[in-house]
């Protein structure tokens, strides 16, 4: 059984609100879980105290019997210390901007450069 910690959306329409639970891999997001180990409010500024709690001593507890985080929870943990932050990757190539967008942007800048 391969465990997660991962986000089970909670609250009502428009008002997410999520616990942060340890859960068997192929239970649905909103499913079956074992232990809810913090809670994730995303509708409060990013600087107030209660927009993540984390029940370290449960959640460094499952890290240790092999659970996994998921990539949100991992930049949860991370910014807490409770694991290593993880890597991000750069931008993916497809949601650039095509060719010609690439062209009047650097012909812009140009011409900025110039003006200046």
């Amino acid at each position: 059984m391969s465990l997660k910690i991962r986000l089970a959306r909670a609250g009502a329409k428009k008002r997410p609100y999520y616990h942060i639970v340890v859960a068997d891999s192929r239970s649905p997001r909103d499913g079956r879980f074992i232990e809810k180990v913090g809670a994730y409010n995303p509708m409060l500024p990013s600087d107030h105290a209660d927009r993540i709690r984390l029940e370290n001593e449960r959640i460094q507890y499952w890290l240790s019997n092999g659970a996994q985080a998921t990539d949100r929870v991992a930049r949860f943990l991370g910014n807490a210390g409770l694991a290593p932050k993880p890597v991000y990757h750069d931008q993916p190539k497809k949601s650039a901007p095509k060719a010609k967008a690439q062209e009047r942007a650097a012909a812009a800048a140009e011409a900025a450069k110039n003006a200046a």
